[in-house]
């Protein structure tokens, strides 16, 4: 019986072990989460941040003309409590899975009803709640090492939602009431 005890005894403790030292490894793409008061609205974005890691992002990694889950491991969920502008469309409060298309000179910028567990993508027939069209800019001499997104231009009815990487930062409009 002492032997049957320690025998399990030091199996439970290799599994936890083996456990922890999984659970210390950082992610590749780590998650990050943006909380946001745009006038009265609350805005929230979880996504996460692939690095560039010496790659070719914009037309390589991530393809022109092929819809992107906007970021790594999951869709990138977006929530706002109240209706929102968005390039002066009305994107209902709600929760969203936001993707995008990515061009060299235009980004179709997709906000999906959230399902929950979606995972990585949305089937390629599904319908996007909202679609706009946004400008994406060069960033010049700076290099965005992990992809990132932000909200600046802070107004009490407006804001500029913004995904950078790389060289490359596309700037969405967003308006409250």
């Amino acid at each position: 019986m002492k032997k049957l005890f320690t025998a399990f005894f030091a199996i439970a403790l290799l599994a936890s072990t083996i456990s922890l030292q999984a659970q210390d490894k950082p992610a590749p793409s780590p998650f990050s989460k943006v909380e946001q008061k745009v006038g009265t609205t609350d805005l929230m974005i979880e996504y996460s941040r692939p690095g560039v890691k010496g790659r070719t992002i914009m037309g390589e990694l991530v393809p022109y003309g092929k819809r992107w889950r906007t970021g790594a491991n999951a869709v990138t969920k977006v929530t706002t409590s109240k209706d929102m502008m968005v390039e002066g469309q009305t994107l209902p409060a709600g929760t969203y899975a936001l993707m995008t298309t990515p061009g060299k000179d235009s980004w179709g910028v997709h906000f999906f009803t959230y399902v929950d567990g979606s995972g990585r993508s949305y089937p390629a027939d599904a319908k996007p709640a909202l679609t706009v069209t946004a400008t994406p800019h060069s960033t010049g001499d700076v290099k965005v090492e992990s992809f990132l997104i932000y909200v600046d231009m802070l107004r009490d009815d407006s804001a500029t939602l913004k995904m950078a990487w790389d060289n490359v930062v596309v700037p969405v409009s967003l308006g409250v009431k």
